[in-house]
C-alpha cells in the first residue's frame, strides 16, 4: 500500500496555510497570533465574507506513466459560494496539463477537486495561487514518494473507486482525475440533459475493516467553474454496483464556457474520498453555452 495520508496532516494544512499568509510581525517566535489572525478560531460558522485555502492532496500514477498530482480546498464560509474566475488570482504553475481547474469553491472541506498531469520524470512543483478577499495562498504539490496516494491502486482494503463513463460502451475514468465527457453545447435558460454511467467493485469501508456491500454508490453534479449559477434537475442520484446509469438536467443562466463536476463516492460514506483519496472518481464536463432564446418560465 502506498501512504496513506493522516487525517490530522491533511486537516492542518489549510491552518498552516492561512498562518503562513498572517502578517510576518504576528508570527514572530513568541508572539501569540491574536484571534483576528486565527480564521479557524473565529471564522466556524460566518456565512460569508471569508477566504478559501488552497490544498494539496497527494500524487499518484496512471496507467500511462504520467502522474496527477491532485488538489482540493478549504472554504470558511458557511453558507456562500466563493466566485474566483481563472487568471493571475486563481493560476496553476508548473504542470503539463490541468484539468478542470475550479472557479466555484463552495462551503467546507473539498478533497481532490482537480488534478494537474506531469511527466513521469517530472522534479519540479505544481504551484496552485489563489487570491481572494485581498489575500494570497499558494501551495505547492510534486512527486514525493511520502506524498503518493492510493487514487487508482486501490487501498489497504482491496477497495477500488468506481468506473463511470459518459458513453455506455465508452472509456471509463476513475480517480481524482477521472475522465472528461465530449464537449457539448447548451442555450441559456433550456434544460441540457447529461447521462453518466457507472459501476463498482462493491467493496465499502467502516471503521477501518472492508466490507463487501449491495448498497448503490452515489454521484452528485456541481459546477466547477463558469461565469454564472447553474441548476441541476437532480444534483444527487444512486447507480447500483453492478451497473447503471442516472440522468440530470443542468440550466445556464448565462453564456460562456464552463465545466460542470459529477462526483461518484462508493458506500464507505466519505464524500469526495478522504483524505486517503479513495475511493471515489471525477467526471468532467465542457459545455459552451450561447444567449439562444430563453424558454418561458
Amino acid at each position: 500500500m502506498r501512504r496513506r495520508l493522516g487525517s490530522g496532516i491533511a486537516n492542518a494544512i489549510p491552518f498552516l496555510c492561512a498562518v503562513l499568509a498572517a502578517p510576518t510581525a504576528a508570527r514572530a517566535q513568541g508572539v501569540p497570533l491574536p484571534v483576528e489572525e486565527l480564521p479557524l478560531a473565529k471564522d466556524i460558522g460566518v456565512p460569508s465574507g471569508q477566504t478559501v485555502t488552497p490544498v494539496y492532496e497527494g500524487w499518484y500514477q496512471n496507467p500511462d506513466g504520467t502522474n496527477s498530482i491532485v488538489f482540493g480546498y478549504y472554504s470558511r464560509n458557511a453558507k456562500e459560494v466563493l466566485h474566483v474566475p481563472l487568471g493571475p488570482d486563481n493560476l496553476v504553475t508548473g504542470a503539463t496539463q490541468v484539468i478542470a481547474q475550479p472557479t466555484d469553491f463552495e462551503p467546507g472541506r473539498h478533497w481532490g477537486v482537480f488534478a494537474a498531469r506531469v511527466p513521469s520524470d517530472f522534479e519540479g512543483e505544481v504551484v496552485w495561487k489563489l487570491t481572494d478577499r485581498g489575500r494570497t495562498f499558494e501551495i505547492p504539490g510534486g512527486l514525493n514518494p511520502l506524498w503518493q496516494v492510493d487514487a487508482i491502486s486501490g487501498d489497504a482494503m482491496g477497495n477500488f473507486p468506481p468506473e463511470i463513463r459518459f458513453q455506455e460502451s465508452g472509456p471509463a475514468g476513475q480517480g481524482p482525475a477521472g475522465i472528461e465527457a465530449l464537449p457539448l453545447t447548451a442555450q441559456v435558460g433550456q434544460p441540457l440533459e447529461i447521462t453518466v454511467w457507472g459501476k463498482d467493485d462493491g467493496v465499502a469501508e467502516s471503521l477501518g475493516a472492508a466490507t463487501t456491500t449491495s448498497r448503490p454508490f452515489q454521484i452528485r453534479w456541481t459546477k466547477q467553474s463558469g461565469p454564472a449559477p447553474v441548476t441541476f434537475s437532480e444534483a444527487e442520484a444512486d447507480i447500483p454496483v453492478d451497473g447503471g446509469m442516472a440522468s440530470t438536467t443542468a440550466t445556464f443562466e448565462a453564456p460562456g464556457d464552463y465545466v460542470l463536476r459529477v462526483t461518484a463516492n462508493d458506500a464507505s460514506g466519505v464524500e469526495g474520498g478522504g483524505y486517503a483519496q479513495c475511493c471515489w472518481t471525477n467526471g468532467f464536463v465542457n459545455v459552451s453555452v450561447t444567449e439562444g432564446s430563453r424558454r418561458s418560465q
